[in-house]
């Protein structure tokens, strides 16, 4: 147990927050339960984490914002976030998702469902990419070490964003349509909602700065990186 996964859950409502910690521990996992984002920022100052379950209505915060600030933040841009909530409207998924969110879950859910989330995340996370490799001129991709660079400045990307960029740096000039972007991305694990690829192809084009403009949009068909 010592190397599994530490799965962070922040969740205020305990019955939930216990459920959810249960099946992560049965499934192999290192789970830690808070009750609310000041207790899980106190462990964070200290600890790190593989992964975090979020719920968006804490007593102290709103979710979303301490999505934000994990992503914002060098030490936790990359760890996946999974956002666990009674707030289902495609707004609010949406959102998520431009934060950097890998996932979003809406309640009631099964925690089978769950952990089986967590598992595909965790594992898009570790799937080996492409070999290093340069991609028009400014943007290097190393997949050993999950390390991207513009112009040699490091660029923070999630796990989804990485091998998004990745994907399309394997054909420059290559169209790939959403739909193969997202059986490369989610695999039918993720119940994606409208605009999910077009989020993170947002979210990629303004880490990239400048070079963002190389991910071009190929109306009604897909995206494409330009050689």
């Amino acid at each position: 147990m010592e190397n599994a996964p530490r799965i962070c859950i922040v969740e205020d409502e305990p019955d939930i927050g216990e459920l959810i910690r249960l099946h992560l521990q049965r499934a192999g996992f290192q789970p830690r339960l808070f009750a609310n984002a000041e207790s899980f920022r106190v462990h964070l100052r200290r600890h790190e984490a593989d992964l975090v379950v979020l719920d968006l209505m804490l007593p102290d915060a709103d979710g979303m914002e301490v999505c934000r600030a994990l992503k914002q933040e060098p030490k936790t841009a990359t760890v996946p976030i999974i956002i666990v909530t009674a707030r289902g409207e495609e707004t609010d998924r949406v959102l998520g998702l431009e934060l950097g969110a890998d996932d979003y879950v809406t309640k009631p859910f099964s925690p089978r469902e769950l952990v089986a989330r967590v598992k595909a995340v965790l594992r898009r996370r570790a799937a080996p990419e492409a070999p290093v490799s340069v991609v028009a001129g400014d943007i290097r991709i190393d997949a050993q070490q999950h390390r991207v660079t513009v112009a040699g400045k490091g660029v923070d990307l999630t796990a989804t964003e990485f091998r998004l960029l990745a994907l399309l740096a394997s054909k420059p000039g290559w169209v790939f349509s959403r739909e193969q972007l997202l059986d490369h991305l989610w695999s039918g694990e993720k119940a994606v909602v409208d605009r999910t690829v077009d989020v993170h192809i947002k979210n990629l084009r303004d880490k990239l700065g400048p070079s963002g403009r190389l991910i071009r949009n190929v109306r009604g068909v897909g995206y494409k990186l330009e050689p």
